[in-house]
């Protein structure tokens, strides 16, 4: 947008205006913002085809992890939803954000689509007030950011978290480790709560060194193990925040000599299809991915038609999936 106003010689604001609301400016300052954008780049056909319907029939969908596969029974909800009503779906990786966050404003700007769903809990660029209030319409799945007041679809993951910890406590177990997700995601935050509650409801004290943070990766979970492993009393059972960093702390586990659940109940969350191939396989929370896509989808589709849209919550229902990994505490005969 700097190199575009630069090159016409007026500002930001005036070449978001001349792009997304061209009868607001005069013709001889969107003449000259055009052959700017022509100038730096952008592609005079789909700025013309933009102009003239106002419209790409084209959603972006930004992703926090491309290789987590977490996400893709989320896309493919979205993916539905967009092709019975022709639109076409575009991926964006946030895991390379500081790269893209350009390519992602040069997109939104210049109505190259029609509107945005978050996977994750943050706008992938920074706009000032002028930009914001000609961005499309936005939509947040999957997480819950109430600052950005986005209509949203997810889970109640306090509860889910809750449920999950409470299943452990029920088979007898009291040292409870948990290998959360990064400190700066909502949904960490969240889940983390919900274990800490599930254990005070109970009268268990909070260990902090029962805490451990991963990334999301089979590796985090791996590496946390052995770190709790460690400790001078560890744990007989460990809840975490996704099924990935799950597997990784089984695999380790089982390296240590650990049996999966006799030694260590182990509990994870979100139900990949993955889940249901470890041995054994992995008691989890159960997400409903393929509607929250299916549904932010259809609440973008709603603002794209002109509709009132509220921000705020809709929650769908989650299940606690009982498999393998979890069994009673054999302390609990002792």
């Amino acid at each position: 947008m700097k190199d575009v106003a630069i090159k016409a010689g007026v500002s930001t604001a005036t070449v978001s205006r001349a792009l997304t609301n061209p009868e607001k400016v005069s013709a001889v300052t969107r003449q000259k913002v055009e052959d700017a954008v022509i100038a730096v780049g952008y592609s005079p056909h789909s700025m013309a085809r933009n102009a003239k319907r106002n419209e790409s029939r084209t959603i972006l969908v930004i992703v926090p992890d491309i290789c987590d596969p977490f996400f893709s029974e989320m896309i493919r909800g979205i993916e539905v939803v967009a092709a019975d009503q022709g639109y076409l779906v575009l991926i964006g990786d946030c895991a390379h954000q500081n790269r893209q966050e350009q390519s992602f404003l040069n997109l939104m700007m210049t109505r190259q689509i029609d509107g945005m769903v978050l996977l994750g809990s943050q706008v992938p660029f920074e706009t000032g007030l002028e930009e914001q209030r000609n961005l499309p319409p936005m939509v947040m799945a999957n997480e819950f950011a109430p600052e950005l007041e986005l209509p949203t679809v997810h889970i109640d993951n306090l509860t889910a978290a809750f449920e999950a910890v409470n299943h452990l406590l029920k088979l007898g177990h009291s040292r409870i480790a948990c290998i959360a997700g990064p400190h700066d995601m909502p949904l960490c935050q969240y889940r983390l709560q919900g274990y800490i509650q599930a254990l005070r409801r109970n009268g268990i004290a909070l260990d902090p060194h029962y805490i451990v943070r991963g990334d999301f990766t089979f590796d985090a979970g791996a590496r946390a193990m052995k770190q709790l492993m460690a400790l001078p009393t560890p744990p007989d059972a460990l809840f975490c925040h996704s099924d990935i960093m799950a597997l990784g702390a089984m695999s380790q586990a089982k390296n240590m000599g650990l049996r999966i659940p006799q030694d260590l109940s182990l509990i994870g969350f979100d139900d990949i299809e993955l889940s249901r191939y470890s041995d054994p396989q992995l008691t989890t929370v159960a997400q409903p991915r393929f509607n929250i896509g299916r549904e932010a989808m259809n609440l973008l589709l709603e603002q794209l038609q002109g509709r009132p849209v509220n921000s705020g919550s809709r929650l769908l229902d989650f299940e606690l999936k009982i498999r393998g990994s979890t069994a009673p505490s054999l302390r609990e005969k002792v």
